[in-house]
């Protein structure tokens, strides 16, 4: 239950990151005039280790637990976004 609500908040505060702001272009751009001349980048000689991922069949030995379930409330986070051009505020 617990690991269900992190992967829910992660994907609420990554859809909030998305559409938490309006951003509009007020002034063109432009980039620098650059000039480089000579110079050499490093070279590396990598030796990287051989990964092999897989699965294995292993028996071990765990608890038989019985567990029995109710039905709890819980105070759970709310968040309502309005975008600086929504007239209209959301209503609850």
């Amino acid at each position: 239950m617990i690991k269900k609500f992190v992967v829910l908040a992660a994907v609420v505060l990554l859809a909030m990151s998305m559409v938490a702001c309006s951003v509009e272009k007020t002034e063109e751009g432009e980039m620098p005039e650059v000039s480089v001349e000579g110079g050499n980048l490093p070279e590396y000689d990598v030796d990287a280790a051989d990964v092999e991922i897989g699965t294995q069949t292993t028996t071990i030995t765990t608890p038989d637990v019985d567990v029995s379930t109710q039905t709890t409330t819980i105070t759970t986070p709310d968040v309502d976004i309005t975008m600086p051009d929504d007239k209209n505020p959301p209503q609850q």
